[in-house]
């Protein structure tokens, strides 16, 4: 696969690329993967030792990129105003990978939607200013909604389009109804959410010549992927009934955001890309 180079609105400028959720998992193996694709590498953590690790090893490393860590939570809207400002002091913004999430053991259903899909939200309004030719993103999805048959009716999918509107999670919750106060159900269904935003965000930025996907992994081998497995025994049934007989690795996952975001992907836009070893085709077709 080739690598991304600037565009030719942006040429002679230096890239910048912007990884959130870099500190451990499919964020590092974003990182590293995009280290050799833009000029500057923003590594955004909530964790400040992990990612400024992550990117000492990388500038100790001969990837063309020199990475800077970001200490941040993705809700903080003031934080993502300071980021996208850094972003503007550095180039011209070329890639973003947004990996940050959380999953259903890590929190109760309004911080799952907060993190997962608002946190997606207030990303892209920070840095849409920042979008030119040749900008593209990728935001983390999952597999999830499709195996839990999320299909909600026009009014549903019109408020999950719209996670910044004033009174988003009263109203979310009002429309689906209290089972959504489960965390198994919320995060499928704030996942779902990040795929819609993506398509409505690739509308916005297509005038400019940016893309936007979203990106759907399945079981995957990280921290986060082996804590859910502890709890849910329906993880094992998963990896047992995925076609390719095994989890996914985060590089494996990586190497496909890599490709969205590349130039090699240039017509790429508005689709939610699933890497799941082809599980979702196995439990459809039982």
């Amino acid at each position: 696969m080739t690598t991304a180079s600037p565009s030719p609105a942006g040429r002679g400028a230096r890239t910048v690329g912007v990884v959130t959720g870099a500190g451990r998992g499919m964020g590092e193996a974003c990182a590293r993967r995009m280290a050799d694709m833009v000029d500057v590498l923003l590594l955004v953590d909530l964790d400040e030792d992990s990612v400024t690790a992550v990117a000492d090893d990388l500038n100790a490393s001969t990837a063309r990129a020199v990475a800077q860590p970001f200490a941040l939570d993705v809700t903080d809207r003031d934080g993502l105003g300071r980021l996208a400002d850094r972003v503007e002091e550095l180039g011209t913004l070329r890639a973003v990978a947004h990996a940050a999430g959380i999953s259903p053991t890590m929190a109760d259903w309004r911080r799952i939607f907060e993190v997962d899909l608002i946190g997606t939200a207030l990303l892209a309004e920070a840095l849409r200013p920042l979008a030119t030719a040749g900008t593209a993103h990728v935001y983390f999805s999952s597999m999830a909604p499709l195996l839990a048959g999320v299909d909600p009716d026009p009014d549903v999918a019109e408020l999950l389009e719209d996670p910044l509107r004033a009174g988003f999670l009263d109203r979310i919750r009002e429309a689906i109804g209290p089972a959504l106060e489960e965390s198994t159900l919320a995060y499928p269904w704030a996942k779902h959410g990040v795929a819609r935003f993506a398509r409505r965000e690739a509308v916005r930025l297509g005038p400019v010549g940016g893309r936007v996907c979203s990106l759907a992994p399945g079981v995957i081998d990280t921290p986060q992927g082996r804590q859910e497995a502890a709890e849910h025994e329906s993880m094992r049934k998963l990896v047992e009934a995925t076609p390719l007989g095994r989890t996914g690795r985060s590089e494996e996952v990586a190497a496909v955001a890599a490709f969205i975001l590349s130039d090699d992907a240039s017509f790429l836009n508005g689709i939610d890309v699933l890497v799941d070893g082809g599980v979702c085709a196995a439990v459809a077709g039982r």
